[in-house]
């Protein structure tokens, strides 16, 4: 009784001493070379903006280009209760904006009393600077009167500088850039290198007539 109690101890003890060892030999097969975490967790996916890239800002030149004037005078709209934009108008809460774009900063409009602030940021309202006060006026200039909380949308401020320009300034716009054009394909391994002859005739000109 012994002798089998034994024998079969003996087996299952050698059984087990097989199992942990083929669990420890497997162990360090899988995780061979695997002790560090990647600095990249998983692969990237093309077309798929990485994390904490947001979408390109379009350039304010290509807004202007493509911006509605009559969707900026809806806009400005809400700034009739403070400003006036016909020739001539009287100065109301704020200035009248006739001919604004390309005026000097905190001066003109009548006399209006323009803030420290703003006559302290110098130069001229041009298109950028317009674009960056429509956003915030005051980030534009810490310390202005100005309450108007400002316009978020790229596009509506682009709008409403279009009617702005249309009211007695008419400074003509930025180009907008030049989209790159890529060769289509072929043209590179066809095109002829430079002084190497094509072996067709070339095309005579054309005479006057």
């Amino acid at each position: 009784m012994d002798d089998r109690f034994n024998t079969i101890a003996g087996w299952v003890l050698g059984a087990g001493i097989v199992g942990l060892g083929l669990a420890i030999v497997s162990s360090h097969y899988f995780e061979a070379d695997k002790h560090e975490r990647p600095e990249t967790m998983g692969y990237a996916i093309e077309g798929v903006a990485e994390e904490g890239e947001g979408p390109k800002e379009v350039p304010l030149a290509t807004l202007l280009a493509a911006a509605d004037p009559a969707r900026g005078e809806a806009i400005f709209a809400k700034c009739k209760s403070c400003h006036t934009i016909n020739e001539g108008g009287a100065n109301g809460i704020g200035p009248n904006l006739h001919g604004v774009v390309g005026e000097a900063i905190g001066q003109g409009a009548g006399g209006f009393a323009f803030s420290d602030a703003l006559k302290s940021v110098g130069g001229e309202w041009t298109f950028d600077k317009l674009n960056d006060w429509l956003k915030s006026p005051k980030a534009f200039a810490p310390g202005t009167k100005m309450t108007f909380a400002g316009l978020s949308k790229p596009e509506d401020r682009a709008a409403i500088i279009r009617y702005l320009n249309a009211q007695g300034s008419n400074v003509p716009l930025p180009p907008p850039p030049a989209a790159e054009e890529a060769p289509a394909e072929g043209d590179a391994a066809t095109a002829p290198a430079e002084g190497e002859a094509t072996g067709a005739p070339a095309e005579a000109e054309a005479p006057a007539t």
